[in-house]
Parts: structure tokens; sequence; C-alpha cells
């Protein structure tokens, strides 16, 4: 099984499958798909509309691992429920941090 996000020089790259209009706002840990790539699967209470389900996950990804909501943004798949989210930061904080996640 492959690790859902991939380290960059000033952060890292992670790998996420969003499902909106949820009952509440909560990351459920690693899934992986039939071509054998890893992702975080997360869930809002936000609609997909005007981006509103993207803002809700950038700011979850940043609750959970400690960093200021501007440093979390969507780089691929915004209107996809296959993400890449881009986190700013040190790439060992922040992986010591998905890990202790429980990925």
């Amino acid at each position: 099984m492959s690790a859902p996000f991939r380290v960059r020089e000033n952060g890292i790259e992670l790998f996420v499958r969003l499902t909106p209009k949820s009952s509440s706002d909560r990351l459920e840990g690693v899934e992986t798909s039939a071509d054998g790539r890893s992702h975080l699967k997360a869930r809002v209470r936000a609609v997909p509309e005007n981006g509103a389900a993207n803002q809700a996950l950038e700011k979850l990804v940043a609750r959970m691992l400690g960093v200021p909501a501007s440093a979390v943004s969507v780089v691929a798949g915004g209107t996809a429920r296959l993400k890449t989210l881009r986190v700013v930061g040190e790439p060992e904080m922040l992986t010591k941090s998905i890990e202790a996640f429980g990925v």
C-alpha cells in the first residue's frame, strides 16, 4: 500500500477522497483504490457548490495537521471526488502528524 501523501520540498501533497453533504465533518482513515493508490477518506457537511466543500475540506485538514487554514489548498481535482491538497510546512512534522492520525 502506498502512502496517501507525497513529500515535497516545503510541504506535502495529500491525496483525499471527499464526500460532501455528510452529517458531520470528519476524516475516516485511508482507503486503497483498485489501481493501488491510497487516499485519505474525508466527509464534510458542506455542499459541493461554489467551492464550499473544498473550503470545508481545507479547514478540516488544517485542523487535523495543526497548521493554519491558509497553509492548505486544493491544487488538483477541484470538481472531482479525488483531490490533491498542497500543505505548506515542515515535511517531517506534517508526515508525523498524518502517521499519528493512523495512516
